[in-house]
């Protein structure tokens, strides 16, 4: 019969030559418009989607690259430590383990630099460590930060990129919105410029802290 004499194709897998090398690393998707793009494009878009125009998150120090003029960026050097007020024995590897994929220590980086040749505090958030949320060492920082731009009398810039209260260290973090709440006022009563940038992602009890008193932007 003809059929007996038809060859059977060899799979797929073990053909040598249909071998593609793609660098999954190397690619990214959108969760807008679903096209793959090479990463190296997104970054030279400065993180925008070439299809579609949306937003991606960025790493902390993709954000000061970014905003900060070369050189001039200065972080604070603070030697805080997180705690863990309800003593949960899985958030100190939690933490240790996020510090050693994400490359940064805490949600959040502060320090000084330059805008366009402008002195300005700038406390940045990144939503790949705990997905930036607010917690006692975050809180901490951010005051810092904002008693720092009264001090030298320069603005301050936050990028807001959090989902809230720190859920694992309880009603302490809670405590952080109204001390930086009261950082921020006593901010606004010295004068000094504060613009609040909201990014992706950014829940409504961080809109009402980081926008009171505030020039904010969206992105």
């Amino acid at each position: 019969m003809i059929i007996d004499k038809i060859k059977k194709r060899e799979p797929t897998a073990k053909r040598i030559n249909n071998k593609v090398d793609i660098q999954v690393s190397k690619w990214v998707k959108c969760d807008t418009c679903k096209e793959i793009i090479y990463k190296e494009t997104v970054r030279s878009n400065y993180g925008i989607c070439p299809n579609c125009g949306t937003y991606f998150r960025m790493h902390i120090n993709k954000r000061i690259e970014s905003i900060i003029d070369e050189g001039t960026y200065r972080r604070f050097d603070l030697d805080i430590e997180t705690t863990n007020p309800l003593k949960l024995e899985d958030y100190p590897k939690k933490l240790k383990s996020l510090r050693e994929k994400t490359g940064i220590q805490e949600a959040v980086g502060c320090g000084t630099g330059k805008i366009n040749g402008e002195d300005v505090v700038i406390c940045v958030m990144d939503s790949g460590f705990m997905m930036g949320s607010m917690g006692i060492v975050v809180g901490e920082k951010i005051t810092y930060s904002i008693e720092k731009a009264i001090e030298l009398k320069i603005p301050l810039v936050i990028f807001c990129v959090s989902g809230g209260a720190r859920m694992q260290e309880g009603i302490v973090s809670l405590m952080q919105m109204a001390k930086t709440t009261s950082a921020i006022a006593k901010l606004n009563k010295a004068g000094i410029l504060y613009i609040s940038v909201l990014t992706d992602p950014t829940y409504r009890w961080c809109y009402s802290i980081f926008c009171k008193f505030s020039r904010y932007y969206t992105c």
